[in-house]
């Protein structure tokens, strides 16, 4: 079966005082049918640009396309006219979970209003581009879909909290609010951005387990970004690593975590925290994007590093079924090394 999503040699810089920053650099990526892909990586590394491209909400100002197709169920969302994009794909096809709930919310306006509002434009039984209208039948169809919605994501007295201000809920509460929104407009995939950073660890493990649930039930493809492995661990099916703006390793997240090939990702999970070394980092700093190093961009602090690092990006290679890298000098597989 073909893949919901895939992004190919997707190329992406913003224009600043200083010169273009070259945030995303021939980016390879494809998200399966009903698939959790994590898309991980430090803080710069290029996956919220990635989601926004996906989204088609970069900054026309500053933004820079370059190259690459963005393959939506067969659309090439970078060559589609924007109004369709906006009507028929954004907010309908692919919904967004975002990271900080309570900045989403307007709050002068009540949950259920702005649910409503939502509703009139995304619901699916509303046509693309029908305009203004919101029949009376339709919207008391839709009331009945969001309660029974609100109830599913295990929030209490749905009818109550519609009647709230975003402020009189908890944390938790708008992350689930903001759940059920993604879902509500019943899409093939959702972009979840961080979106259990800003709570507490145990309101993430409910969180994260509501939103596997919820995708499998439905057979909705997500989209994770995240920095924590840990989350990625616990929610995803695959993995992709990034890192300065290119992908360096994709693979089932048993294979992930059992035996990763990219230097990047081996040491990027020996810097967890563990009883046997503590805690360990990665030398070097992340290279400004400006002026990016050549070839692999982790080069200058790879330990494996050689000429052909710095002069060329490496091609893909498959370590395993579905595990592919981007490396010159991948590392001995752990599984490999112990049998």
């Amino acid at each position: 079966m073909a893949d919901l999503l895939t992004v190919a040699d997707l190329e992406v810089g913003f224009q600043t005082d200083s010169g273009l920053a070259r945030v995303l650099d021939r980016v390879n990526f494809h998200v399966g049918r009903g698939e959790i892909v994590g898309l991980v990586g430090e803080s710069g590394c290029g996956k919220t640009t990635l989601a926004r491209a996906i989204l088609g909400v970069l900054p026309a100002n500053s933004a820079r396309i370059s190259s690459g197709v963005i393959d939506f169920d067969g659309r090439n969302l970078l060559a589609e006219d924007p109004q369709d994009l906006a009507t028929e794909v954004r907010g309908r096809l692919i919904t967004f979970v975002p990271q900080d709930p309570f900045s989403s919310f307007n709050p002068v306006f009540t949950i259920g209003a702005q649910i409503d509002e939502l509703m009139k434009w995304k619901s699916p039984d509303a046509e693309p581009g029908s305009g203004r209208r919101y029949p009376r039948t339709r919207r008391r169809s839709d009331r009945a879909r969001v309660v029974e919605l609100l109830r599913t994501v295990q929030l209490p007295d749905p009818e109550g909290i519609l009647k709230k201000y975003p402020h009189e809920v908890s944390g938790g509460q708008r992350q689930r609010l903001m759940i059920a929104m993604a879902l509500l407009p019943e899409p093939q995939l959702i972009i979840a951005d961080e979106p259990t950073t800003a709570l507490d660890v145990t309101i993430q493990a409910q969180i994260l387990k509501l939103l596997k649930r919820l995708a499998a039930e439905r057979r909705v493809s997500v989209l994770f970004t995240t920095h924590d492995l840990g989350t990625a661990y616990e929610i995803c099916d695959r993995v992709t690593v990034m890192y300065a703006g290119q992908e360096v390793e994709s693979a089932p997240s048993d294979d992930f975590f059992a035996a990763p090939r990219h230097p990047y990702t081996k040491r990027l999970l020996e810097s967890l925290p563990s009883r046997e070394h503590g805690i360990s980092g990665i030398p070097g700093q992340i290279p400004a994007l400006i002026d990016p190093p050549s070839g692999c961009r982790f080069h200058p602090r790879c330990t494996s590093v050689s000429a052909r690092c710095a002069a060329a990006r490496p091609d893909v290679s498959e370590a395993g079924p579905d595990h592919l890298i981007r490396c010159h000098h991948p590392v001995e597989a752990a599984r490999e090394a112990a049998s």
